[in-house]
């Protein structure tokens, strides 16, 4: 059957602990913390400069599970979670030109509206109308969700919601990316591990044969590790509280490990007594303001340069001496690794395509859209780096 941007798509009901599966499913999370339940949900045409997606593949993000579990700034539910994920667009509202049925997309929690300063600006991908906002759970449109139940709205999330088979969301938050790339390997771009690959080649941007040190060994970490990998550094040195991580960090990259906690002096001292000085570069992944820290002093007096990536808590500060910046180290920031979304994704999908950058090995876990939970269960237990749900299964 083929649907105009008018029709309303219907999704059928299924329990999550039902063995039977639909196609057309929308996951709930209608309070925090709870199980997501699968439910019918009616998904509404898309309006101007809106396109809405078939999803064929999402993937969970620590983001998901930190608002699933109402610990971000507003609480907001029912809501539809994800934000990692790859589809093809169904159909697209009025004035969306550069977008049709049929091609494939990557949904990106933060946009390029090509129109205002940042996105005109080659120097940030801050899109001034579309950059993230986790306390809009309704279109920009018209101030209304396009997710409903009996009438009742279900918010968005992060203007994406890809925990749907069907979902509506800005022509700005999608990328448009080669048809034959694979969308159950390349969808996990669409958030941590373009965050953390662009950290490093972006902005930290090591020469071939310096040294990195990439602080915590989550999935972004790892991403980092591996843009350091891509760059030619000599000795990637991976940082992590967690000591059983370093073996999987070996595949992304990582030559030495330093646990914290194993030293009786702070970690970047540790750090400038292995690299003569300090590393080259450093890149933060994990929000921790001590980790801040850490990464910005352990880099060299002269060149050195330090790349914060992971987001603090609200009230957190931090402080180092002044000299530190005086002795010419640098510190910077970087939001989705300096990428626009519409602008540089697709080169990185064909980063994938050419080889260039592995994907595989950040995939740790498959499981099918009805039995979403699970990936919600392997990420509270860390385990694995990213799972895969597949919306046809």
């Amino acid at each position: 059957m083929s649907l105009l941007h008018g029709d309303i798509v219907h999704f059928r009901l299924v329990s999550t602990n039902s063995i039977r599966c639909t196609l057309q499913a929308a996951a709930v999370a209608w309070e925090a913390g709870k199980p997501l339940v699968i439910e019918e949900v009616d998904v509404a045409p898309p309006q101007a400069m809106e396109v809405r997606v078939k999803i064929l593949f999402t993937s969970l993000c620590h983001t998901d599970v930190y608002f699933w579990e109402a610990k971000g700034q507003t609480p907001m539910f029912p809501r539809i979670f994800g934000h990692e994920a790859g589809g093809i667009v169904e159909s697209v509202g009025e004035g969306v030109t550069d977008l049709k049925p049929g091609d494939h997309v990557l949904p990106v929690f933060t946009g390029e509206c090509k129109e205002c300063r940042p996105c005109k600006s080659e120097e940030s991908n801050i899109c001034d109308l579309l950059r993230i906002n986790t306390d809009r759970g309704v279109m920009l449109n018209d101030g209304k969700s396009r997710f409903s139940i009996k009438g009742k709205p279900i918010y968005h999330f992060v203007g994406t919601s890809t925990f749907s088979e069907y979902t509506v969301t800005h022509v700005g938050c999608l990328a448009k990316i080669n048809p034959a790339a694979p969308l159950d390997k390349v969808c996990v771009l669409s958030c941590g591990i373009s965050t953390g690959l662009g950290a490093t080649l972006n902005v930290a941007k090591p020469k071939k044969g310096s040294t990195v040190a990439i602080f915590g060994l989550g999935a972004v970490g790892l991403a980092a590790a591996e843009g350091a990998r891509i760059a030619g550094a000599s000795r990637i040195i991976g940082v992590d509280l967690n000591s059983k991580r370093f073996e999987e960090a070996k595949k992304f990259g990582v030559t030495e490990f330093v646990n914290p906690k194993e030293h009786n002096k702070p970690v970047q001292e540790v750090i400038a007594e292995m690299t003569d000085g300090g590393v080259d570069r450093s890149v933060e992944c994990t929000g921790s303001v001590n980790a801040m820290i850490s990464a910005f002093e352990c880099v060299h007096d002269g060149w050195g340069v330090a790349v914060l990536v992971g987001v603090p808590n609200k009230d957190d500060a931090f402080q180092t001496h002044p000299m530190n910046v005086l002795n010419e180290k640098t510190l910077t920031g970087t939001f989705f690794g300096n990428y626009k979304p519409r602008s540089d994704l697709p080169a990185v999908v064909e980063k994938y395509m050419n080889k260039e950058l592995e994907l595989e090995k950040f995939i740790t876990h498959e499981v099918p859209f009805a039995e979403i939970n699970k990936a919600f269960e392997y990420m509270l237990k860390g385990e694995g780096i990213r799972c895969i749900i597949r919306m046809d299964a």
